[in-house]
């Protein structure tokens, strides 16, 4: 990739995170788009969690990563510590593989 390139994708960077901060006041977005953006991004996150936790490479993943995972989000949903909620999934995921479950 050349200087230039860079350069101009560094400004348009710049001025696309500037945008927000300054336009946060003058643009006002319908009670509708608000709710879409918000369920948008839920719908984001949760399509992220599942590809991650159900795909390693270009297969499945075994069933102790998901379930490991699913752990975890019962922990969270539960409202627990963080640092708890990352031991219980690693924890559930290092012991299934212990055991030979993959």
């Amino acid at each position: 990739m050349t200087l230039a390139a860079v350069l101009v994708l560094a400004v348009g960077t710049y001025a696309f995170r500037l945008a927000g901060p300054l336009l946060r006041d003058r643009v006002r977005l319908p009670d509708r788009v608000r709710d879409l953006m918000t369920t948008a991004a839920t719908v984001l996150l949760v399509a992220l969690v599942a590809t991650s936790s159900l795909t390693d490479g270009r297969g499945f993943a075994g069933w102790a990563l998901p379930a490991g995972v699913t752990v975890g989000g019962l922990a969270a949903w539960r409202r627990w510590p963080f640092v708890v909620v990352v031991v219980l999934a690693a924890a559930t995921t290092a012991g299934l593989r212990s055991i030979g479950v993959r």
